[in-house]
């Protein structure tokens, strides 16, 4: 090869040599590109994930809330709030007790005070409930009662008027109670049973049994009384009195003093057993009964 050759060579060659730079920047280019690409790439499907978790959890949110809402919805218009309960707006007492054929039964219930009847009872069963006061409220409109019966209660005071309008009422049960004293009892009454108090002879007016005429019934034992009651009626046929604090007994207790031929035939018992006194000492105290007292003679 001759040196005109040589040259002609080297001077087309040169021109490939410079072209050789761009073509080796292309892919640097390109792989800066690429990784800038990459990048954004990654950056970009992250975002998206984020993108669609929050808009998942948006969309879920939005689901949630408007069913919370519509659940509230519904309790708010299945729901009517109640208004403050007021004392005339108490449970009805049928619901509370149980009425049958003129019965109210109201045993066991807690209650605190006599409930409002039916104009048409007859016949109130409240035992064993937290009945303290009896009132003549309580019965004021209900004229046809002819039971009551409040045994188990803890009734300690009873005002005088409270069984004034009762003039068909035949039986009275105070027994179990917390009684010092006793109150007008209504004329017709066969049956008074007020056993289980703490009743005392001052307790007891004088009259307090004089005109009760249909008056078979008595029962006060377990008391504190002191003495007989006095001015018993002729109609009794049983009178309890056992375990009181009865100390002393007169001619006049059960019988007539000046009438010897007095006999009382309707008595069929008197119990004066668990008593201080001695009944041996007062004999004629008994000389018109038929039967003698139960209790102690010597």
């Amino acid at each position: 090869m001759t040196m005109l050759q040589s040259v002609l060579l080297l001077l087309l060659s040169v021109p490939l040599i410079k072209l050789a730079p761009p073509a080796q920047q292309d892919p640097r280019v390109t792989y800066h590109h690429g990784t800038d690409h990459s990048e954004e790439t990654v950056f970009s499907q992250d975002s998206e994930d984020k993108y669609l978790d929050r808009k998942n959890i948006k969309e879920k949110e939005t689901v949630i809330l408007p069913d919370e809402k519509s659940v509230q919805l519904q309790k708010d218009e299945s729901v009517t709030p109640p208004s403050p309960k007021k004392e005339s707006d108490e449970m009805p007492t049928c619901l509370l007790c149980v009425c049958l054929s003129g019965s109210v039964y109201c045993e066991e219930v807690d209650i605190d005070a006599v409930p409002p009847l039916p104009k048409e009872s007859a016949y109130l069963y409240a035992r064993f409930n937290k009945i303290k006061k009896l009132t003549a409220k309580d019965f004021a409109d209900i004229p046809n009662l002819r039971r009551l019966d409040f045994t188990g209660n803890l009734i300690e005071d009873i005002e005088d008027g409270t069984f004034s309008k009762l003039s068909l009422l035949e039986e009275l049960t105070l027994a179990e109670n917390q009684l010092l004293k006793l109150p007008v009892l209504p004329p017709k009454l066969t049956l008074f049973n007020a056993k289980y108090n703490k009743i005392k002879s001052r307790g007891i007016k004088a009259n307090t049994f004089k005109k009760l005429n249909n008056l078979s019934f008595l029962y006060l034992d377990h008391n504190a009384l002191e003495s007989v009651p006095l001015n018993l009626p002729e109609s009794l046929r049983v009178i309890h009195l056992q375990f009181n604090n009865i100390t002393s007994i007169t001619d006049d207790t059960f019988c007539k003093a000046n009438d010897t031929r007095y006999i009382r035939d309707r008595i069929e018992e008197i119990r004066l057993e668990g008593n201080p006194i001695i009944l041996g000492k007062h004999p004629n105290s008994f000389i018109c009964l038929k039967r003698l007292p139960v209790g102690s003679y010597f």
